[in-house]
C-alpha cells in the first residue's frame, strides 16, 4: 500500500504543502484548475532554496475577509473533485473552531479568510486526493518563536490559533530556535485533517517518490522547502485511522434510554458505540457508555450524548491510533428451501486475501421471516454461501 510522508523540518504553509504535493506526483492540471476556479490560475514555478529545487505556489490573490460560510460557499463553488471539496470544509472547520476558541465569536475569518488560503486549502485537498495514497503520515513539525503581526495585534508565535489546531492530533511538533511563524494555521488544518498513521507504524517501506514544497522566504544557511514521500509500505501491514474515543458514566439512566441513545448515535454516523456494565460509588449498578468517532465530530457526538443520557461530563481520549482491516461490501447468493435470494455480507482482507466474512443481520432477518424459519439458519446459510462465492472472485475489488 502507499502513503505519504510529510517531512515538515522547516514548517508548513498552505503554498509549500501544495507545492511538495505536486513534485510528487499530484496532478498538476486538476490542482490548478481547482484553484483557478477559486482566485484565478496560480503561478507555479520552480525555485532553489538553498541549493535544493522546489516548486513554489502563488496565487496572486487580493486581500480580503470572509465569514466562515461564505469560505465554505467557495469551497463548494470550486471546480474540484467532490471528496477534495469536502476535505477542504473540514480544513476550514478546523480553523473556524480555532479562531472561536482564541477570539471568541466572531463575524470574519482574519488572515485565513483570505481568497489565497481559500485557493491554498482548495488547491492541496486536490492535489493529495489525486495522489490517491491510502494514508498519511507526518514527522515533527518545526514551529518556529517569537512574535509577530496579526489582524488583532502583536502576538505570541506559534500562534495560538495553530496550536489550537495541533492540539490532539497526535502530529509531533518542536519549536527550535528560529524566529518567525514557521507553520501558519491553515498549514497546521492540512496537516492535521491529513494525518492518519503514524510514520514508525509504516515499518520497512520503499521510497517511490520525493518532492518539495517552497515557502515564500529564502533564509540563508537552512531551505524553507517542505518535503514529502511517496512511499510503499508492505502490503501484508494493517493500514491506520486516528479516532476520538468519548466515554461517560451513568447510574440513574434506563436501559431503553441507553439503547435508544446508541441507536441515535449509530445512526448520526458514530464508528461504533456501547455500554459496558459496572458497579460505581456506593456499590450502584451503571454503564459505561463508550462513543468511537472522527475527530471533526467529537462536540457534536459529545453534546448528543449529554443530551440523550443526561450526563454532567464526557471525557475525550483524542487521536487514538487505530489498526483497520480493509473492508468491501459483497453480495452472495443463497438458496434455502428452494427460495433464493441475493444477500449482502462484510468482507475483511489482509495482504490480498479475506479473512473474516459476516452476513448482514437485518436483511438475513427479513428473508428468515418471509421463510418462517429462525434467523440463525439463514445466517449460517448465507456465511457458508459467502465464503465459497468470495473465494473464488479472489482478491478485494480495487486490486484486481
Amino acid at each position: 500500500m502507499r502513503f505519504l510522508v510529510l517531512d515538515p523540518f522547516h514548517g508548513a504553509a498552505g503554498d509549500m504543502i501544495i507545492g511538495a504535493l505536486l513534485s510528487c506526483g499530484a496532478d498538476q492540471k486538476q490542482v490548478t484548475r481547482a484553484m483557478g476556479s477559486v482566485v484565478g490560475e496560480p503561478v507555479i514555478s520552480t525555485v532553489t532554496r538553498c541549493g535544493i529545487n522546489a516548486i513554489r505556489v502563488e496565487t496572486q490573490a487580493p486581500p480580503a475577509r470572509r465569514t466562515l460560510a461564505e469560505v465554505l460557499a467557495r469551497c463548494d463553488e470550486a471546480d474540484a473533485p467532490v471528496e477534495a471539496k469536502a476535505l477542504a470544509r473540514r480544513v476550514f472547520a478546523r480553523i473556524g473552531e480555532a479562531e472561536e476558541k482564541v477570539h471568541g465569536s466572531r463575524t470574519h475569518f482574519h488572515e485565513v479568510g483570505a481568497d489565497d488560503a481559500v485557493a491554498d486549502v482548495v488547491g492541496a485537498c486536490t492535489a493529495i486526493c489525486s495522489l490517491g495514497v491510502g494514508g498519511v503520515a507526518v514527522l515533527p513539525l518545526a514551529l518556529g518563536r517569537g512574535t509577530t503581526q496579526g489582524a488583532h495585534g502583536v502576538f505570541p508565535l506559534p500562534a495560538p490559533a495553530t496550536l489550537h489546531i495541533l492540539g490532539g492530533t497526535g502530529i509531533p511538533t518542536r519549536l527550535g530556535d528560529e524566529e518567525g511563524e514557521l507553520c501558519t494555521p491553515t498549514g497546521a488544518a492540512l496537516l492535521a485533517e491529513f494525518v492518519s498513521v503514524r510514520e514508525p507504524a509504516l515499518g520497512p517501506y520503499t521510497i517511490c517518490a520525493v518532492g518539495y514544497g517552497a515557502g515564500t522566504r529564502d533564509p540563508p544557511g537552512t531551505p524553507n522547502v517542505l518535503r514529502a514521500m511517496v512511499v510503499e509500505a508492505d502490503a501484508g501491514a494493517l493500514p491506520q485511522d486516528c479516532v476520538d474515543i468519548l466515554e461517560t458514566n451513568v447510574d440513574d439512566v434506563s436501559g431503553e434510554v441507553i439503547a435508544s441513545a446508541i441507536e441515535r448515535l449509530i445512526d448520526a454516523g458514530a464508528r461504533d458505540a456501547s455500554a459496558i456494565p459496572s458497579i460505581m460509588k456506593k456499590g450502584r449498578a451503571g454503564y459505561l457508555i463508550r462513543v468511537i468517532c472522527t475527530g471533526e465530530k467529537t462536540a457534536k457526538f459529545a453534546e448528543m450524548m449529554a443530551r440523550e443520557l443526561g450526563t454532567l461530563g464526557v471525557r475525550c481520549t483524542p487521536a487514538v491510533h487505530r489498526f483497520v482491516a480493509e473492508r468491501t461490501n459483497e453480495t452472495v447468493e443463497v438458496s434455502i428451501n428452494g427460495h433464493r435470494r441475493t444477500l449482502p455480507v462484510k468482507c475483511g482482507w489482509m495482504g490480498g486475501r479475506i479473512y473474516t466474512l459476516k452476513a448482514e443481520f437485518e436483511p438475513a432477518r427479513a428473508f428468515a421471516a418471509d421463510l418462517g424459519i429462525p434467523v440463525r439458519d439463514v445466517l449460517q446459510a448465507v456465511t457458508g454461501a459467502g465464503w465459497g462465492q468470495v473465494l473464488q472472485r479472489g482478491r478485494p475489488p480495487h486490486e484486481k
